[in-house]
């Protein structure tokens, strides 16, 4: 596929990374020349300098032979006008980074596909649903919906009272009457493997373990592993970024109570007069007494997301040594991810690689209704329609020809999320979520075409 990447920022620079792995057909632009020559340094790929709302720059690139221009600068503007013009130039598909989530809100109304922007994404927003899901599941540390909850997908570690430490998965599956989850990947501790489990795999101590499940699937699975279900309402948040301040609007909507930690004083009181349902504290966050003053060993949650990674981990690890349940990291290194299991933060969120998810499903082939990559692991979860002419169609899974280094997690079927084992017959319209590793993804897109 030959793709077009506008803007050499960190959305665009990672894009074209994780893109040119797979030997994708890359071309970025970008006007800054240090930002450029790095990406030319380390990546195969196609790199020009210059202005992305330049008609010479465009046709300088190509772009009436590309399949799918992706605009990714930090200026929205910018953005919506590379994908106008490109689009009148030939582009099959367009995609736009915005900050404005107005626009994404009234996207049938506005009707932007009339203007050549066939899909807007806004990193910030992303990151702030993804932490209010985290924040509903104290007990996970990764969770993802497909269609609406109907399946979820839910990361956790593995402690020691897990009944399933020390069991294979079918031993696993012998403890429940019926299977609500299915485990779909799992990391060993201290590495980077990433195992797909089949019935002779064995879950060990401190893995970290993701399943598929339906809603009757929840309760089971906190009761297997061990885990305790506590309810959130009162949550701290540091910084008032647009993340922030975007998470602390949602959890208000859901009756959470919420403080803010702002250390600007006069974006704290624009933040007061927004939010008025939040309780803005104009001080530094990384004020234990501050913190303490404030009741921090009373929340259930602590949010972190300056603009400084390190900021937000350590003042995570100073609320999980107050007692604080679940806590939240914005960190914009990903290499931080590696070290996730043992850091001590419950969970690791990255606006790149939650950009990056929202854009992949359009470059997968298949119907890809949804995508997301299992943080720190080299695996993908892929949501795909099934189509009468698909391989798969009208075929029990077990007859399916499916490599072994990927697995079917759930179907959904009439709106309604089912565990699907080989004697599952796949149809016409159903919705397959498949978790693979990077080598079964052609195999695996090819047998749903």
């Amino acid at each position: 596929m030959k793709i077009i990447i506008a803007g050499a920022g960190e959305v665009g620079f990672h894009l074209a990374k994780l893109l040119s792995f797979e030997a994708q057909d890359i071309t970025l632009i970008d006007c800054n020349r240090e930002s450029l020559s790095y990406a030319d340094d380390h990546l195969d790929i196609r790199v020009i300098k210059g202005d992305a709302t330049s008609i010479a720059v465009l046709k300088d690139a190509n772009v009436a032979a590309t399949d799918l221009l992706i605009s990714v600068t930090s200026s929205e503007t910018t953005n919506i006008t590379v994908c106008v013009l490109a689009k009148q130039l030939g582009v099959k598909r367009t995609i736009a980074r915005i900050s404005n989530s107005e626009f994404i809100e009234h996207k049938e109304e506005m009707q932007f596909s009339k203007l050549g922007i066939d899909e807007l994404i806004s990193p910030l927003s992303l990151a702030a649903s993804e932490i209010e899901l985290l924040l509903n599941e104290s007990a996970f540390n990764e969770r993802f919906e497909f269609e609406g909850g109907a399946l979820t997908m839910l990361g956790l570690n593995l402690s020691r009272n897990a009944s399933f430490v020390g069991r294979t998965v079918k031993e696993a599956a012998s403890l429940l009457p019926e299977i609500h989850f299915v485990p779909i990947a799992i990391q060993r501790f201290g590495t980077q493997y990433t195992v797909i489990p089949r019935g002779d795999t064995i879950f060990k101590e401190n893995d970290q373990v993701y399943f598929v499940t339906c809603s009757e699937g929840l309760d089971e699975l906190y009761r297997l592993s061990g885990k305790v279900k506590e309810s959130i309402k009162d949550v701290m948040i540091l910084g008032g970024s647009v993340i922030g301040q975007k998470t602390a609007k949602n959890l208000s909507k859901h009756k959470f109570k919420v403080k803010l930690i702002e250390k600007n004083k006069t974006k704290a009181f624009d933040l007061a007069d927004e939010l008025s349902s939040t309780l803005i504290i104009n001080g530094d966050g990384r004020n234990v007494e501050l913190l303490e003053e404030e009741n921090i060993d009373e929340m259930d949650a602590f949010v972190a997301v300056t603009g400084n990674s390190e900021t937000n981990i350590m003042s995570c690890l100073m609320a999980k040594s107050k007692g604080v349940k679940k806590t939240v990291a914005l960190v914009e290194n990903i290499d931080y991810f590696q070290l996730s299991q043992s850091i001590g933060v419950d969970t690791l969120v990255n606006k790149k690689l939650i950009a990056a998810n929202a854009i992949f499903r359009f470059i997968r082939k298949g119907d890809i209704v949804a995508l997301t990559q299992l943080n720190n692991l080299n695996a993908e979860l892929m949501e795909f329609e099934v189509k009468e002419t698909s391989g798969v169609c009208g075929k029990y899974i077990k007859d399916l020809e499916f490599p072994r280094s990927a697995i079917i997690g759930g179907v959904v079927r009439e709106e309604k999320g089912m565990i699907a084992l080989g004697d599952f017959k796949i149809q016409a319209n159903d919705k397959v979520v498949v978790c693979c590793l990077p080598r079964a993804i052609k195999r695996v897109e090819n047998l749903f075409l």
